[in-house]
């Protein structure tokens, strides 16, 4: 544990001597702090070293966690469930370190040659697989119960049947809706893609776009364009056919007939919840992330979520992140600090604080009230699924995005755009 225990020196000092930021904007890794910390401008030395001597001498063990968590709210979040496991046992030291999303997974390739890596990961969970890959995760099939987590959420950090994760918490798309515009047009709520179609042009106007979903020629554009392409019975490696065709013809009549603004390709999730919080918008395909900023932006505006229409079955995308546990590291403590995290009164802290779902079905399905503007994303997870789990699921995503914004921009016909998506996907996994 020699090297563990100078992980959490350096950690320790780290975090009680910065400061939490909200971005990473110097690319260099932080540490978790408690809020305390930054209040106080003496003292820190000696705190420091008795919180090492007190672990040293009770023999408590070094675990630390890597996230790539840049908001302010989720790192303090973490860091008092992390205090609070400290504080209720005294075998482990738990402390976690900050590393921007851009340098994660070449961090984790560096500290696998350098027999300098953490014992916990919170990561990506489309990226798990390709984690998987390297060879760096501990295979904990049988020493986790994941029984009551969704599906998807399982099956996102599952490779080849043996489990290499545990769902941290997450999210999911649906449809939100501007309820005084469909009164005011006399329109029911759509549930089926021809029923959205019909929904959006009556609400479309010179100054309203009927709807709009992030385009934007990346990963954030496979996430928002696949709930559309699985509702047809299409898979993210199968897209030419009848029902890849079907879903890229369908967004690009959106277009052709001016219920979505081409704009959408410039658009991220944020900028698409602006459009919609300022009226631009009537209908908007989002997460349940922007209910916070919603909420507290535009506290008078009238909008309610329900399900994603459907093609020929409901659909949605999950989104969220995984814990690993580090293949020889401290297994042990690792698993030990997840039972505690992954307790419901610690996920519905933590759910809470992120704009999230718990991952676990049992406190998901009573994680909300009946009413709240969360509910209808707990309905929505029982149909939504991960992209891949397939290592090299980033090549994928590129082909399905570009074919996505080829037909939203007309440079490509849907039989083009689907053909030229599905060379390259074969390319890639077969």
């Amino acid at each position: 544990m020699k090297r563990k225990k100078w992980i959490a020196l350096l950690a320790t000092l780290t975090m009680m001597t910065g400061v939490i930021t909200g971005c990473g904007s110097s690319g260099e890794t932080q540490e978790t702090a408690e809020p305390a910390a930054e209040e106080e401008s003496s003292g820190e030395e000696a705190a420091v070293e008795e919180t090492e001597e007190t672990a040293s001498a009770e023999g408590a063990e070094a675990v630390t966690i890597w996230y790539y968590w840049e908001t302010e709210g989720h790192q303090v979040a973490l860091d008092q469930v992390i205090q609070e496991y400290n504080a209720s046992q005294d075998s482990y030291q738990v402390t976690a370190k900050y590393v921007p999303f851009a340098d994660f997974k070449k961090q984790l390739s560096i500290g696998a040659s350098a027999d300098e890596l953490p014992d916990i990961a919170i990561l990506d969970s489309p990226d798990h697989a390709s984690y998987v890959d390297m060879g760096i995760f501990e295979d904990i099939t049988g020493k986790f119960d994941v029984s009551s987590y969704y599906e998807g959420t399982v099956n996102s950090c599952t490779v080849d049947g043996k489990l290499y994760g545990v769902p941290f918490g997450v999210n999911c798309l649906a449809l939100y809706y501007n309820e005084d515009m469909l009164k005011d047009v006399g329109c029911s709520v759509p549930t089926t893609w021809d029923e959205l179609k019909e929904t959006a042009k009556a609400l479309t106007t010179d100054n309203v776009t009927g709807l709009a979903l992030c385009s934007v020629q990346n990963e954030e554009g496979t996430f928002n364009f696949v709930p559309w392409l699985w509702s047809t019975g299409a898979t993210s490696y199968d897209i030419n056919n009848e029902n890849g065709i079907r879903a890229l013809s369908y967004i690009q009549s959106l277009i052709d007939e001016g219920v979505m603004s081409k704009e959408c390709i410039n658009w991220t999730q944020g900028d698409v919840m602006n459009q919609f919080i300022s009226g631009n918008v009537a209908m908007m395909e989002n997460g349940p992330w922007q209910i916070p900023t919603m909420q507290s932006e535009a506290p008078d505006l009238n909008w309610k979520v329900t399900l994603i229409p459907k093609d020929s079955e409901y659909s949605s995308v999950l989104g969220g992140e995984n814990y690993a546990v580090i293949s020889g590291g401290n297994v042990d403590g690792a698993l030990d600090f997840l039972t505690y995290a992954t307790s419901e009164e610690k996920v519905k802290f933590m759910m809470e604080k992120f704009g999230y779902i718990s991952a676990d079905k049992t406190i998901a399905e009573n994680q909300f009230e009946a009413d709240s503007p969360y509910q209808p994303f707990v309905e929505e997870l029982n149909y939504a699924m991960p992209r891949g789990p397939l290592a090299e699921w980033p090549g994928v995503s590129d082909a399905i995005s570009l074919a996505f914004n080829q037909v939203i921009t007309g440079t490509a016909t849907p039989e083009d755009a689907a053909a030229k998506a599905q060379e390259t996907i074969d390319g890639i996994v077969k």
